[in-house]
Order: C-alpha cells, then structure tokens, then sequence
C-alpha cells in the first residue's frame, strides 16, 4: 500500500473494484455519506487512510430520498421548520442554483440553521465509519448566480461571515466526538489566515489548485500563492484540473509542485469538472520521494527540489517562451523504468518527477 493520491468520489455509486483500487492506491478519500459500507471496508484495508463525507454548507437538495442527506439539514427538515432556513431574494422567493437543478441555497446567516446542521452533522458522524467530513461549499464569491442583495444578506462578504461562525461551530462540535472537518476553502488566497483559520479543525481542501480548468492555468504570482495550503493545518487535499484524461500533463505538473512544496504531506488528486465517479491515477502517484534533501531552489518561477528517493521540478510561467532547462540529479527513472536525462527542458506550466532506481 503506498500513495499520495486523494480519491475524489461523490459521484455514481461505488463498485467493489474501486474499492480494492482505492485501498491500494490512495492516502484520503472524500465520498457521499451514505456510502458507509464502502467507508467501512476501506478503513479494514487501509486502516492509515483518512475517509470522509461529503456534506455542503450552502446547500440542500430537493432530490435526495434520505435517510442520510449530502447537506446537514435535508430539504424535507427545512419545510416542516416553516422553510425560514431557505434563503430567498427580495421577493421572497427561494434561491435554486444556476447549473445545479434542485439545489437550493440556505441562509447561513440563520443562527438556528448553523445550529442544526452542527447537531445534525455531528450526531451522524458520532458512531460513524467516516474520519470526518469534508463541507462543502465554503464559498467565496457568487458562484451559483444567487445575484445578491438578497434578504439578509447585501453581499458575499455577508454570506461569508455566516459561513465562517457555521465552519468554525461544526469544527469544534466534530472535533469533540472524535471527527475532523475539512471545509473546502474556495480561494483562500484572497484573504490572509483563512485557509489557516478554516482547515484548522482537521484539514482543507482546494478543489482548484493551480488553475480553474485544464486550459485555464494560474499565473506564477497566483499560483505561487496557494503553496502554503501543502503545509496545513491537517490534512490538505489538493485537486488540480485535468480534461478527465490522467495522461494529461497538468497530472505531472501538479504532483511536482505537490512534492516540491509539501515534501509528501497531504493527497492529491487530478480530474475533470465535477468528475467524481473514477479511479484517477498515474503511477507517479503512488510514489514515495522519500525525505527532502534541502528546500526548494527557484528562480524566475521555476523550482526543483531533491529527496532521498527522488527528485521534482516545476515551471509556474504562463509564457510560453519561458522554457527553462534544469539540472537533473544522477540516478533517477522514470515512471518506465527508463533513466532520467542529466538535464530537462520544462515548457511553462508543466512539470516532472523522478525517483531513484533500483540499482541506486
């Protein structure tokens, strides 16, 4: 069993391959809260592995039979309490996402909504197979068109406040019954300490490292300010966009930067939009680099680091002129089992990892 991979699968029901794959392959694992049983297997095959639920923050949905609910507080619960936990828009209307049909936003300012989705959430995950939970939708800007002002809330720093005290309130109500939180923190970068403030209850997830779509890469400066997210607090999850194909180059290029800046901590995952129904996975995945032989080196935005198993190296420029050539330590292979070149030439956003052969 080895691995940093992070299996993303809050999708299609689980099949008893992945399962097997997963156990092998993957170091945390984000699934739907009524996959218990997949939950539970997991944890007999690979007891090291962290496994959580999915629950949003934002959100309920109308479509779900229950008993158990993707959101802390089901859309059945919210009418009988009078339908006051819905948000609504000036007209009193209710709020359904734009792109997701039967996913209604809730008011995250309503100190009775946080309060329940706290109770509810924690109680199920209180005898529960799952480590913890992953919320999400921590959001940050109006991604599902909810076109503020709407009542109670004139702008998206007001929903954010709600959903600070609701992060922090589901936190520390989990962490007493045993349970972590890993909020997904939408762009945590924009503001000093919220990463740190929201993933310190277990964890934090970035589900767009790196880059919004697999041709929609960050620049350097962007890019360069997630990488403290690989340092903690907990276990950071970190996704970058592929097209859904694992051959794609921002696999690779993810991954290195993963292990420049991390040295290893946390998982990591590559997929398309909202593909969480597979098995991604490359070999470098399961790789182990082994501990850092120095800090990362960088110039021009273009970093390399050394370990005792291995060696990575980064391109964060956009510019497609700015290919850099970078040394390459003696020793190494590649995924293939061939010899590492003595030197490679990165093109801007792409990257390479190696380990140490057998022999060496």
């Amino acid at each position: 069993m080895s691995g940093v991979g992070a299996w993303i699968r809050y999708g299609d029901p689980i099949t008893p391959d992945q399962r097997e794959f997963a156990a092998k392959h993957y170091r945390s694992a984000i699934l739907q809260p009524w996959e218990t049983a997949a939950a539970a297997q997991l944890k007999r095959l690979r007891p090291d592995m962290t496994v959580l639920c999915y629950k949003c923050l934002s959100s309920t949905r109308d479509y779900e039979p229950g008993p158990v609910y993707s959101s802390g507080i089901s859309y059945q619960e919210a009418e009988q309490q009078g339908g006051s936990w819905f948000a609504t828009r000036l007209d009193g209307s209710r709020i359904q996402w734009n792109g997701y049909g039967g996913h209604w936003q809730m008011n995250v300012l309503d100190p009775a909504y946080r309060e329940r989705w706290v109770e509810n959430v924690s109680a199920e995950l209180a005898d529960s197979p799952f480590d913890g939970v992953m919320a999400d939708n921590d959001v940050f800007e109006d991604y599902y068109q909810l076109d503020l002002p709407i009542r109670e809330a004139d702008s998206m720093e007001d929903l954010r406040h709600g959903l600070d005290l609701l992060v922090h309130a589901a936190g520390t109500s989990l962490n007493s019954v045993g349970k972590i939180l890993v909020p997904n923190i939408a762009e945590s970068r924009r503001i000093p300490g919220r990463w740190a403030s929201h993933a310190a209850y277990g964890g934090g997830f970035e589900e767009v490292w790196l880059g919004y779509g697999p041709a929609n890469l960050f620049d350097p400066v962007t890019a360069e300010a997630q990488l403290g997210q690989v340092e903690g607090p907990g276990l950071s999850i970190l996704r970058v966009p592929t097209d859904g194909d694992d051959t794609h180059p921002n696999f690779t290029y993810g991954l290195a930067a993963f292990w420049i800046f991390g040295a290893g901590r946390g998982s990591y995952s590559a997929t398309a939009h909202d593909d969480y129904s597979r098995t991604q996975h490359i070999p470098e995945l399961d790789w182990s680099l082994g501990s850092p032989q120095g800090k990362p080196e960088g110039r021009n935005h273009v970093w390399s680091r050394e370990f005792s198993n291995g060696w990575a190296a980064v391109n964060f420029n956009q510019d497609g002129r700015r290919r850099k050539r970078v040394r390459v330590p003696v020793g190494l292979q590649d995924a293939s089992g061939r010899p590492a070149p003595s030197s490679v030439v990165l093109p801007a956003q792409r990257g390479v990892i190696y380990q140490r052969g057998q022999n060496n």
